[in-house]
């Protein structure tokens, strides 16, 4: 598992250990672990050129002394003072009895231009907006370079507990991270700004319950559902999907289609679309009396391809057993009905659904994905499964948001959140919580997409088929 801490979580735990230390050993294990990841990067370290964009505080203190031990090394080291009058000056001093040099702003172009690393100290993980005008002249003269940046902490102008990008902000190749992730090394879009995150364990002792929490393939592997030697259909997990139209018939075969990939034990399916369904799959359960007449189920998805069919949506909140609410169904779905259940609800929108829940524009919630998905799952009283380039999962109760970034461009593409729909339902068959079940669905959901793929165009349906795949994947 993957945890990030906000910055006063961070700060708080790094107060509290260097109260223990003596002076300067915190910083001297963050530059230790920085300057490391440096060298690995130039592969050879003797007869290289550095350069340090360096801010005020202590960001720039840990890139000030990293540069001094590359320096000691036989690395040609230049700090860009970009405050002269601000910077670390312990880590300054190091510097120069190593042998590197200062310069101000309007000296660098020549530096970073023959540089084979560049080292973003200008901000640290209390910053706000974006780049200044200086700072952002000397980014963009390392960008025109294409040498290899490597950003301290995290990339300056990016925001470390909301992911969001305010204006100019750094790119780079590697940031090292100290301590714990940051939110917004995990949370778009600052996270693809971050390049490869490099964790330097500083041995903070950080609270048991992170901020954000991203699964691993342990993870994933512990939640998989596994039939027993006892288990039956019933055991196994019964879904529901109400979903489609005759405008839209190929969202419930979809739907269909990843319940069953998921690993139901089996599916009921209501709606138009039935002749297409069985059609596709002979061993569906069709009901055409509704859903609360079709019979026994553990969880119920509605909403994909539903156009107004209010009704139904209706009919499947009402019941008390686990919902996955998507598409169609996140419009037609009465808010009061949704905050009023008492079975567990899972909600899965993307950005421009969320938006319209939240009455804003598409842009606001894209740069603020993470406040967005916490206010969803606030004002809906349900878990959020906010869809994205890095899937976000909030549970209704609060507490951790889980992130989920094993998703591919290639599942931008007509009816795959469809198959995240069967598939979440399937998991809430099974008996996972709201919070696992969308964990677990957008980790498989994503890895299937990257099978489906392999570097080229690949459909929902391919997505669908991959779903074992991926599930064998974090299995074995």
């Amino acid at each position: 598992m993957r945890s990030a801490y906000s910055v006063e979580t961070v700060r708080a735990a790094e107060r509290a250990l260097m109260a223990r230390l003596p002076e300067g050993a915190l910083m001297q294990r963050a530059a230790a672990g920085l300057s490391a990841a440096c060298a690995e990067l130039l592969g050879r370290v003797y007869g290289s050129r550095v350069v340090l964009l360096i801010g005020s505080g202590d960001n720039g203190g840990d890139a000030l002394y990293a540069g001094a031990r590359l320096a000691r090394r036989g690395a040609g080291v230049t700090a860009v003072l970009l405050s002269p009058e601000r910077a670390h000056p312990q880590g300054l001093a190091a510097l120069r009895r190593a042998g590197g040099v200062s310069v101000v702003p309007g000296a660098a172009d020549d530096a970073i231009g023959r540089a084979d690393l560049v080292v973003d100290g200008i901000v640290g993980i209390g910053g706000k907006g974006g780049l200044r005008p200086d700072a952002e002249r000397l980014v963009e003269a390392a960008l025109r370079t294409r040498v290899a940046v490597v950003a301290v902490d995290l990339p300056s102008g990016v925001e470390a507990d909301s992911g969001q990008v305010r204006g100019a902000a750094v790119r780079a190749d590697l940031t090292v991270t100290f301590g714990t992730y940051k939110p917004g090394l995990l949370v778009d879009p600052a996270r693809e700004y971050a390049g490869v995150v490099r964790l330097v364990d500083i041995g903070l002792e950080l609270p048991a319950e992170p901020e954000l929490e991203a699964l691993q393939h342990a993870d994933v592997a512990r939640l998989l559902p596994r039939p027993a030697a006892e288990s039956d259909k019933y055991r196994r997990g019964v879904v529901g999907v109400a979903a489609g139209s005759g405008r839209y018939p190929g969202a419930a075969v979809l739907a269909v289609s990843g319940a069953l990939r998921g690993g139901a034990g089996a599916v009921r399916y209501v709606g138009p679309a039935a002749e297409a369904v069985i059609a596709r799959f002979p061993e569906t359960l069709v009901s055409d009396r509704g859903p609360a007449e079709a019979g026994r189920v553990q969880a119920w998805v509605t909403g994909p391809g539903a156009g107004d069919d209010a009704a139904t949506v209706a009919e499947v909140l009402a019941a008390e057993v686990p919902v996955l609410l998507d598409a169609d169904g996140l419009r037609l779905a009465d808010r009061d009905a949704v905050r009023g259940r008492t079975a567990p609800t899972l909600m899965t929108p993307h950005a421009g659904e969320a938006a319209a829940l939240l009455g804003v524009a598409r842009e606001e919630v894209e740069g603020a994905r993470l406040a967005a998905v916490r206010e969803l799952a606030a004002v809906y009283r349900a878990t959020v499964l906010l869809k994205g380039s890095t899937t976000l999962v909030a549970d209704a109760a609060g507490g951790a948001v889980r992130v989920n970034a094993t998703g591919t461009p290639w599942l931008a593409t007509a009816g795959s959140g469809d198959v995240l729909s069967g598939l979440g339902g399937s998991l809430l068959a099974a008996g996972l919580s709201a919070l696992d079940a969308g964990s677990v669905a957008a980790y498989l959901h994503g890895l299937a997409g990257r099978f489906a793929a392999q570097g080229a165009p690949a459909g929902a349906h391919d997505v669908a088929e991959c779903v074992p795949e991926a599930w064998r994947d974090v299995r074995d």
